[in-house]
């Protein structure tokens, strides 16, 4: 890491002139404060005001961060433009995909801390425990997962994404599976619940879809959405 460039509570005109220009010049940009997001693309979300962590990546990723949970509640992925700007006195940060067209804007009423990194790392990433091999262990022992479950399929399509496994229960009921390798929080219940609904569109009306998370184990939060949706966990680590 050759340089670091910080402010603290800066007003926008100052926090624009850090985070624009290092992001023009390749850098790893942060900004901390007090935000809305929005998002629009292949669908729609948006977030009240609240403390964020926005990271804007050199390669065009684009991640946002509340205080819980290790995955980002909005991103974008590689690929992206990053855009800052101060609107109406607010500093404002977008980041755009062409294809698909998305579009992630993040407006800013306060900035508390603005930040940008020169970084590098030419290392690649042992990974041992992967999503893979959690996919392979059950598929080489179903019953891991339950009694009488039966995969059919890994990677099958929804208009959601792609369902990790998708397979019957023992009474012939289809049931996907969302493996993650980690602890996981609440994204990772929306996410499945969003396979389970794009399921039960796609298949015919008296089709009943189980979804069913395994991971390692899940916050509170996320225990509880499951709950409310209907949705189930089954606590398995990869080998």
């Amino acid at each position: 890491m050759t340089a670091v460039e910080t402010l603290t509570y800066p007003d926008p005109a100052d926090a624009l002139d850090l985070a624009s220009r290092n992001a023009d010049r390749g850098a790893l940009v942060t900004l901390v404060g007090t935000c809305t997001v929005e998002y629009e693309g292949r669908a729609a979300s948006s977030l009240g005001l609240g403390d964020r962590h926005v990271m804007l990546k050199p390669d065009g990723a684009a991640l946002v961060h509340t205080d819980e949970g290790q995955q980002p509640v909005n991103w974008q992925p590689p690929g992206c433009e990053h855009s800052i700007s101060v609107d109406d006195g607010s500093l404002v940060v977008r980041s755009t995909r062409s294809t698909p067209e998305e579009l992630l804007e993040v407006t800013f009423e306060t900035v508390a801390h603005a930040a940008a990194f020169d970084v590098t790392d030419s290392k690649d990433l042992a990974l041992t425990g992967t999503e893979a091999d959690l996919k392979d262990r059950i598929l080489d022992e179903p019953g891991l997962v339950e009694s009488g479950f039966t995969p059919l399929a890994t990677e099958r399509e929804t208009p959601a994404g792609a369902v990790d496994i998708y397979g019957e229960d023992a009474d012939g009921r289809t049931t996907i599976l969302e493996l993650k390798r980690r602890r996981v929080g609440p994204d990772a219940v929306g996410q499945l619940g969003r396979y389970v609904d794009a399921l039960e569109r796609d298949l015919h009306a008296d089709t009943e879809v189980r979804g069913i998370l395994v991971a390692p184990s899940v916050t509170d939060r996320a225990r509880q959405l499951l709950a409310e949706k209907g949705l189930e966990f089954v606590s398995l680590e990869p080998p």
